[in-house]
């Protein structure tokens, strides 16, 4: 058994100014789509009753990982990763301003709600391949289980406190108020 001072530091990737910036770009991001998942499927409750079109907000952000996935993640093998990133964050962030407008000026309808979710769950789809795969390109090969831990950690703590805060928000200012993502708020 190794001796406790043999064990690796499990922070020792933020010790890479890369890996820290995309964990935090990721971190916010990851939030922002939380917090929107529950603005979205609280607005959907006050545009129609149809428990079907309830249940499809969720269906739409999650079905393109589904659809795309595979080819993102080909797309992440041979293009630069840092450009997709990049290319996905501003996706997300001009859908989720979009997003924010049609709401706050009242043009929000059932299917144009599930169609901007729906192209959020793209971007999301076309940024975590580059996102998982970059992680070897940020830190040296020892501090790896380190920088995909922090990675799980950080998805795992905005799974906890993003949808509370959205409900929150939502309570507190409306549905169209979580809709200003944080996506834009840090670029990698």
């Amino acid at each position: 058994m190794p001796a406790l001072s043999d064990r690796k530091n499990p922070l020792a990737p933020f010790r890479h100014k890369d890996f820290r910036t995309l964990w935090s770009a990721t971190l916010v991001s990851n939030f922002g789509g939380l917090v929107q998942a529950v603005g979205a499927a609280w607005m959907m409750t006050q545009l129609t009753d149809s428990p079907t079109l309830i249940a499809l907000v969720q269906a739409s952000n999650t079905l393109p990982i589904m659809l795309f996935a595979l080819a993102s993640g080909a797309l992440a093998d041979n293009f630069d990763r840092r450009t997709l990133l990049i290319g996905a964050q501003a996706f997300m962030a001009i859908v989720s301003a979009l997003l924010a407008v049609a709401a706050w000026t009242g043009l929000m309808t059932p299917w144009l709600l599930l169609a901007f979710t729906f192209l959020i769950g793209m971007g999301q789809a076309l940024y975590n391949p580059p996102w998982q795969a970059s992680m070897g390109d940020l830190v040296p090969r020892e501090d790896l289980p380190g920088a995909v831990t922090l990675n799980s950690v950080g998805f795992n703590l905005m799974r906890s406190v993003g949808p509370a805060a959205g409900g929150i928000i939502t309570a507190a200012w409306g549905a169209a108020a979580a809709f200003v993502s944080m996506r834009s708020a840090i670029f990698p």
